[in-house]
């Protein structure tokens, strides 16, 4: 099997192109597969199919290490495909399709690449919640936010410093509250000005990572909601930094970030 090895402020990926008649992995063999200690190594394992819906390039799946569990949306991964197909077409532009829906990206100067991750979800029974509640206040000890971004995310402003935060600790707990139906990502974060939010993230299926492309999203539109922040603002992450605009117009978010090449191979399966 042929893969790409990719990341995205860290949050690396196995992207395998199954356009070719190549047959996705079972989910043991995805396992082994991203195992750091025993095979390549990865936060999600990323198989491409020929696209569905006609204004797209690829379909893209987000299955998670190590079980293949299949998430919704994945901002990283999403930039890392995108730089993918753009160079495959020569194009400066492509559009991803996702179970969340499609995914616009364009490549910018310095070699960004900005992603529009569509409006952000915000009623109760959208995230989904178990029971109808404020999304901008959840019924949970440290008021957090509630916001979907093609996948579900509880984000927390918390007081003490975020960098000694426990994370490892605290996520797991809240990742599987019976508020979210289909578990949900965790963020905690600090706002240092208007323009700029420090978090640190607990995936769901997968804990605690480098960075999250959704998470980071759906931190910004939760401090925008709170009005802790402008409509343009960053989230840095423990991999980086990502740029938002959450444009009034439409409601879209967009996020701008780097997705690199780490190297290509080729593994037996089996």
């Amino acid at each position: 099997m042929k893969f790409t090895k990719m990341h995205g402020l860290g949050n690396d990926f196995i992207i395998v192109d199954c356009r070719g008649g190549q047959v996705l992995p079972e989910k043991n063999v995805i396992g082994a597969l991203t195992n750091r200690k025993t095979g390549i190594g990865c936060d999600q394992f990323i198989p491409l199919f020929a696209p569905e819906h006609k204004d797209a390039d690829v379909f893209m799946r987000i299955l998670n290490a190590p079980d293949a569990s299949e998430a919704e949306a994945c901002g990283n991964a999403t930039r890392c495909v995108a730089q993918l197909i753009m160079n495959e077409k020569s194009a400066d532009s492509c559009v991803i399709e996702t179970v969340a829906g499609l995914l616009r990206c364009v490549r910018e100067e310095g070699g960004l690449i900005t992603v529009d991750m569509g409006a952000p979800r915000l009623n109760w029974d959208e995230i989904p919640l178990s029971k109808e509640c404020d999304t901008l206040n959840l019924p949970l000890e440290g008021d957090p936010v509630g916001v979907n971004i093609g996948n579900p995310h509880c984000v927390y402003f918390v007081e003490d410093d975020v960098e000694s935060f426990p994370v490892r600790e605290k996520g797991p707990a809240i990742e599987r509250d019976p508020l979210f139906p289909r578990r949900v990502n965790v963020e905690f974060c600090n706002v240092i000005d208007r323009k700029t939010i420090r978090m640190r993230v607990w995936e769901r299926d997968t804990g605690e990572t480098d960075a999250c492309g959704s998470a980071a999203c759906a931190t910004a539109v939760a401090a925008i909601r709170r009005g802790l922040a402008d409509r343009e603002c960053c989230v840095i992450l423990n991999g980086g930094r990502l740029d938002f605009h959450w444009r009034e117009e439409d409601g879209h978010i967009l996020m701008t970030g780097p997705a690199a090449l780490v190297y290509e191979g080729e593994t037996r399966l089996g």
